[in-house]
């Protein structure tokens, strides 16, 4: 069996152990937002289709905590490979919940023997003990906090902190040298998300790659955003998943 096929048979399973088709990597996306080769982009996508234990394992929690369908980033492996092809200093996310974003994040800075993943969540909880129709559709289970199905071997030098973005976002872009990637995936407004991006700025690296999930509920803020920037963003298949990559301040 070529390669490429055994590749593509190993994500297809991934994609079932998150039980989650629309995970199926857009590659053209990675490329636009990393400039990498196709070869490059394939070997970044072998080591995903490797991880099998770690997405049966948070398949599994999901299912535990009746969530066999929770809401979640639908491209984890692309944000998986970004981080493999860009080896950013510090990654920077808004917005936790049961961790599938953050847990590829994680992976990906283990691969890379380099970088720390900061992460910010304000949760919102199940009302009851069961999962009901009521629940938003990222709420936490009752006795479980943010991340709660990312595997405990590989939270080790998490920055995970909870509580409002307003509050916390400002303090940790002020602790940071650097941002070298940024993912919006919490309150989607067109207000927050130009608070989180207007926040980040003075500290994205040149070359920082920008992300904003939701975005059919923000409006116009991440395209006027792009445009003050002088990049042009991309979309996702045809999701509301968004990117660019950054000038970065000294190219400003």
């Amino acid at each position: 069996m070529p390669a490429r096929s055994r590749s593509e048979l190993a994500l297809q399973e991934a994609c079932r152990a998150l039980r989650d088709p629309r995970a199926a990597p857009d590659r053209q996306w990675i490329a636009r937002l990393t400039g990498a080769s196709p070869w490059a982009i394939e070997e970044v996508l072998k080591e995903v289709g490797g991880l099998g234990s770690f997405h049966r394992e948070i398949g599994a929690a999901h299912r535990a905590a009746g969530r066999p369908s929770y809401a979640q980033i639908r491209a984890p492996f692309e944000l998986y490979s970004l981080v493999r092809l860009t080896r950013p200093d510090h990654v920077v996310e808004v917005g936790v919940s049961s961790g599938v974003s953050s847990a590829h994040f994680l992976l990906a800075l283990r691969r890379n023997r380099h970088g720390v993943l900061h992460s910010i969540d304000f949760p919102t909880f199940s009302q009851g003990t069961e999962p009901s129709p009521h629940d938003s559709a990222v709420a936490i289970p009752r006795g479980k906090s943010s991340g709660w199905a990312v595997p405990e071997r590989i939270r080790a030098g998490w920055d995970l902190r909870v509580g409002r973005s307003e509050r916390l976002l400002p303090k940790l872009v002020a602790e940071l040298p650097s941002i070298g990637l940024f993912l919006h995936d919490d309150l989607h407004t067109p207000t927050h998300l130009t608070f989180e991006l207007r926040t980040i700025e003075p500290k994205l690296a040149s070359g920082a790659i920008v992300l904003a999930d939701n975005t059919v509920w923000t409006g116009a803020a991440f395209p006027r955003w792009a445009h003050r920037e002088g990049v042009r963003w991309y979309r996702r298949r045809r999701s509301d998943l968004v990117g660019l990559r950054t000038l970065g301040p000294a190219r400003r």
